[in-house]
């Protein structure tokens, strides 16, 4: 059973168009027992291909007891990188922390009224960034 938490990323399920910065689609699927969201990402940013899966939940490492405090994710890129981020929904915003929770770099969006998009920005260190925003397509 998901915890109030991580229950907040149910809005994240389904098939996403997204624009701005990056340009494409991803998808958003419980795995069995709910305790981790897949994001499955087929996007192009800079004219170049981002392929790959992110897996999304709490950490609970061997021999531990209790799940990690906070909502961690890893991508696996199809280029082969891998990418660490911290989840922190709270009612209608979404932070996406580089990293940890506090880093420079993340993404912050704001849910509409009826859930079928998300509306923000990546910001990194420096300046840069770009908007981003997420529409239902189902």
């Amino acid at each position: 059973m998901k915890d109030a938490e991580l229950a907040q990323l149910d809005k994240l399920v389904g098939t996403w168009k997204v624009t701005g910065g990056a340009e494409g689609t991803v998808t958003y699927r419980w795995l069995d027992g709910g305790h981790f969201l897949l994001q499955e990402v087929d996007l192009v940013q800079d004219g170049e291909p981002i392929k790959g899966i992110e897996v999304i939940g709490r950490e609970r490492t061997f021999m531990a007891t209790e799940p990690s405090e906070d909502i961690k994710s890893r991508y696996y890129g199809g280029d082969g990188s891998t990418l660490d981020y911290v989840y922190d929904p709270d009612g209608d915003t979404l932070t996406i922390w580089g990293m940890e929770k506090g880093s420079p770099a993340y993404f912050r969006g704001t849910w509409s009224e009826d859930g079928d998009v998300l509306d923000g920005a990546w910001v990194y260190p420096g300046g840069g960034g770009y908007d981003s925003t997420m529409t239902r397509l189902a």
